[in-house]
This record gives structure tokens, C-alpha cells and sequence, in this order.
């Protein structure tokens, strides 16, 4: 594996020229060359990760998707084609669809740790196959037949199945150390039970690395619903108004240095509605809470410390600035809220469905989070307080556009 620039071999390229005698090693050399300069273009350009397809789904029963018929009760996917670059800058490549039976790929270690519910990770990793022997022209020393030899190498790929993600997402420069372990993690399936088949809600893609340099940190959940309307006193148990234990909670992908979570990193700025007042806006006290002693944390909570209440009307403007937030390789969180999609926390009730259209990322892999691969940004977000509030989204939905007439008319 190649472990530094100082690693790579020497970039020689053939030099051909009338009358000069090569043997098999030159033509490997220069081969060598080529793929090398691929490879080091590859994870120095485009970093590592899934570049397109490479889905994984539940075996239908009753399909035929191979030569023999394993017992379809048996835990097992379908690996479906696509396109990826591991982190040492090789292609993998799967042309048609692959049944994975789950339990017999993993290592002797694992299925000895292995019990029922268990989750496993499917990675992929690039391999080399010899095919199309073929025997030599020349015979040999002793005048026998001269022996089969592979003429040719093909790209292929290798399925692993692990109880333990790959660690393969550091903090170091690929183009100069692509040192980690070149298996690629494609899905999470959980609750694997012997003789039982995998149910399509066990199986996670959100797991999975896009093709990128880096893997930035991004927000995954908040505990408020985007652009929702809510009673004075939802709104004071979302911000903490007169509950220790309240107030906004975000959740990062990954660990952020807690030295980063300081006051000004997340503003509350309310928009002053009603009939009699508009337009006239102040910011909320408060500071961020449960600070804890360790260096790094996913967990943000942001509490009002003023015992100001919300009026009907009201807009509550929430920014967090994530570019002042740095992951463990202090890079800045990506939080752009694109879309208003970062979904909300399990533990916390929605007051409006969801909307039917664009239900998943331009990724194509669910769930939403903040981001758009590029780093940084300011998370922005807001919910309305209205004390005879529907259950209509915002910008949706005939109830509320006729909320919007009578609003108008009442303003004039």
C-alpha cells in the first residue's frame, strides 16, 4: 500500500526508438506508469467514495437473480451496479447486479462474536483477477511444452462484510498519505437474525462516503420543525423559557471541538408580529448548555436565559454559525440549510407533515442533513408563533393560502 509521496515509484515512461530490444518487464513498467498517474489523480482530485448507484436492497423472494438458489430466508441483498474510487485511487467498477449472502462473508472472528440482531457493514474493495491464460510461444530450457500463463489482469472487486465499520475517514491529505483501509463502506443493515430475510428499513445508505476529498461534518437533526407554526407555549418549551433542561438541540455527523461552541455561535433573533406592531426585532438571552468536559461533542443545546414569552405573530430567526464550528480536523461544519430539510429530532412531535416533493438529497441517499459538499456556510433557520395555529406547512396548501388573504386584508 502506498503509504506517502516518498513511496510512489519513479515516474518512468518508455522511450522507444528504432532497433531497441524490450522485454516483458518494460512493457509492465510502462503500464505501471499509467496506472499509478491515475491513481495518484484520482484521490489527489476527486478523494474517495461513492461516485454513482451502488445501491443495497432486500432480495425479493421468488427472484432469480443467480445461479444457485440459496435459501431465500436467509439474510441477504442485492448489490446493485455503480461506480466508486476507494482511497488509493482505484476504480471499482460493478457492471450488474450481486446477491450478497450476509452471514457467510464475514471473518471467522466475526461470526464467532456474532449474535442474533446484530448489525453488519457491506464494503466493497477493489481487487485484481488474472484471467485468459495462455501458453508461451517459446518452449523451455528442457524443450518441454512451455507452462500456461495469465496474459491479462482484470479490474474486479471483492465484498467484505464486517460487525465493525471500516476506519477509513481521517483527517490526513490522501493525495499525500492514503494510508487507511481501502475497503469502502456502502451500507449499515440492521437487526441481522440467521434464517430470517432483511426487511428494506433495516438497511442505512446514509452511511456511506460520497466521492469528495473530505467528508465534511454536516447537521443531522434539530428539535424544532422548519417554518412551523406554534402555540407561545410550544415555543417556550422549544427555547428552554422556564425548563432546565430545554431548549434548541442540534445534532452534528460527526465530533466538533467543544472550545468552538462559545456565545455568538448560535443567535435567537425574534421578528415582532401582530396587528398592532410589525417589523421590530430583537435578539433572546441565552447560552449554550451542557458543555461537557470532553474535548469533542455531536450535541449542541442552545437555552433562552431572559424570561421574555413570545407574542402571536411572532418569527423566531434562528443562525447558527457553523463556520466558526470546527470538526476533528478543523475543517468547518457544512451547514447550509439547503431546502429547509434537515429533519427533525426522533424524540420530538412534528406539527406539520413534511412536503411530497424532493424527499430525498440531490445524493439520491437519505436522510437529509445541512451541506452542500463544499463546506461551511451559515445554518439559518425560523418557525412562526400563532396561538390558533393549523397544522398546514407554511407556502402549502390551500388552508394556508387563504390564511395569507385574510392576513392581507386585515393589514389593509
Amino acid at each position: 500500500m502506498t503509504t506517502g509521496l516518498s513511496e510512489l515509484p519513479d515516474f518512468l515512461r518508455l522511450t522507444y526508438f528504432h532497433g531497441q530490444m524490450l522485454a516483458a518487464s518494460d512493457f509492465q513498467g510502462e503500464q505501471a506508469y499509467f496506472v499509478e498517474k491515475l491513481r495518484l489523480r484520482n484521490r489527489c482530485l476527486h478523494g474517495y467514495g461513492v461516485a454513482c448507484g451502488l445501491r443495497v436492497s432486500p432480495v425479493r423472494s421468488g427472484t432469480n437473480e443467480c445461479d444457485t438458489d440459496p435459501d431465500e430466508h436467509q439474510p441477504r441483498v442485492t448489490l446493485h451496479p455503480g461506480v466508486a474510487l476507494d482511497c488509493l485511487g482505484n476504480e471499482i467498477v460493478i457492471r450488474h447486479d450481486c446477491p450478497v449472502e450476509l452471514l457467510p462473508l464475514l471473518s471467522a472472528q466475526d461470526r464467532d462474536k456474532f449474535h442474533e440482531g446484530n448489525s453488519v457493514y457491506l464494503c466493497v474493495e477493489y481487487c485484481q483477477r488474472a484471467a485468459r491464460p495462455t501458453r508461451g510461444v517459446y518452449v523451455g530450457s528442457c524443450g518441454g511444452a512451455a507452462d500456461c500463463e495469465y496474459g491479462w489482469w482484470q479490474d474486479s472487486y471483492r465484498i467484505r462484510v464486517t460487525l465493525d465499520p471500516p476506519d477509513n475517514d481521517g483527517c490526513g491529505d490522501l493525495c499525500c498519505e492514503p494510508d487507511q483501509d481501502p475497503c469502502l463502506l456502502l451500507a449499515r443493515i440492521d437487526d441481522i437474525h440467521e434464517g430470517q430475510p432483511v426487511p428494506e428499513d433495516a438497511i442505512h445508505l446514509g452511511v456511506r462516503r460520497p466521492l469528495s476529498r473530505y467528508r465534511c461534518t454536516t447537521i443531522t437533526g434539530i428539535s424544532w420543525q422548519q417554518g412551523a407554526y406554534y402555540t407561545a407555549q410550544q415555543a417556550a418549551q422549544i427555547l428552554g423559557t422556564r425548563e432546565e433542561g430545554g431548549g434548541l438541540r442540534v445534532h452534528f455527523s460527526n465530533d466538533v471541538h467543544t472550545r468552538c461552541l462559545i456565545r455568538g455561535v448560535v443567535d435567537v433573533q425574534v421578528a415582532e408580529g401582530g396587528r398592532e406592531r410589525h417589523a421590530d426585532t430583537y435578539f433572546l438571552d441565552g447560552r449554550i448548555e451542557d458543555r461537557p468536559d470532553e474535548p469533542f461533542t455531536r450535541h449542541l443545546r442552545w437555552r433562552q436565559t431572559s424570561g421574555e414569552t413570545l407574542q402571536n405573530g411572532d418569527r423566531v430567526l434562528i443562525t447558527v454559525r457553523t463556520p466558526f464550528i470546527l470538526d476533528r480536523c478543523c475543517r468547518p461544519v457544512d451547514g447550509t440549510h439547503v431546502g429547509g430539510r434537515v429533519p427533525l429530532l426522533p424524540d420530538c412531535e412534528p406539527v406539520h407533515h413534511e412536503p411530497d416533493f424532493c424527499t430525498t438529497p440531490p445524493s439520491g441517499i437519505g436522510p437529509w442533513t445541512s451541506g452542500t459538499g463544499t463546506g461551511a456556510d451559515v445554518f439559518e433557520s425560523w418557525f412562526f408563533v400563532r396561538e390558533n395555529h393549523d397544522r398546514e406547512r407554511p407556502g402549502g396548501g390551500r388552508n394556508h393560502r387563504d390564511r395569507l388573504d385574510r392576513e392581507r386584508e386585515e393589514s389593509r
